[in-house]
């Protein structure tokens, strides 16, 4: 009796699942949760962020130095003016009010 040559069917299983969790793990890799794609959104959202913070540290920055300015310990007197003209809304006789 000879057998014919075709493969068993425990090795075509075989090969066929591994395949498939080849398959599934390389898109997981790529496209999943923690995958490649994923990582790239999370750096472009952290470099954004970073972005934005120091905006926000640099507007902080700046309006301490107003307040600064502003206190009883440091007068500045062309903030003073500023802030005595706009809030009488008067000008001088030498500016030009463009609206």
């Amino acid at each position: 009796m000879t057998r014919s040559p075709r493969p068993a069917l425990g090795t075509f299983v075989f090969f066929t699942l591994t395949f498939g969790l080849g398959v599934y793990f390389t898109f997981a890799a790529v496209q999943g949760d923690f995958g490649i794609f994923r990582r790239a959104e999370i750096n472009a959202e952290a470099r954004t962020l970073e972005q934005q913070l120091d905006s926000a540290r640099s507007e902080v920055q700046r309006m301490e130095n107003l307040t600064r300015r502003l206190s009883d310990e440091y007068l500045d007197l062309d903030l003073l003016d500023e802030q005595a003209r706009r809030v009488l809304g008067m000008i001088r006789s030498d500016e030009i009010v463009i609206r």
